[in-house]
């Protein structure tokens, strides 16, 4: 089954975009486009950076930086679960051999 695309304005930084997507991840896209321009407005209003261009440049490089960061994090979590898992599972398997020893 195909999902049927929706015409979306959002706008970012005052400029109005009609974009594409699934009727089912307008929310998801609108979110986005908000955070978007949250984040542009704050380097926009810094001062630091002038032009549309670098301004959007900037802000996808601090939302990907934030995204790596994460995913950092989490690969760290996701392994530490792991290994925690692992150990229990030894665990478990020494108990079982030494119930079914006691059997003998």
């Amino acid at each position: 089954m195909s999902k049927e695309n929706k015409r979306l304005n959002v706008h970012i930084l005052d400029k109005e975009f009609l974009i594409a997507c699934p009727a089912d991840e307008e929310i998801s896209l609108r979110t986005s486009a908000q955070y978007l321009d949250k984040k542009m407005r704050e380097i926009r209003d810094s001062g630091k950076v002038v032009g549309l261009d670098r301004i959007a440049v900037m802000a996808a490089l601090n939302i990907t930086h934030d995204l790596l960061s994460n995913k950092g994090q989490n690969d760290d979590v996701n392994q530490s679960v792991s290994n925690r898992v692992k150990n229990i599972q030894e665990k478990i398997e020494l108990a079982l051999q030494k119930g079914k020893q006691m059997e003998l």
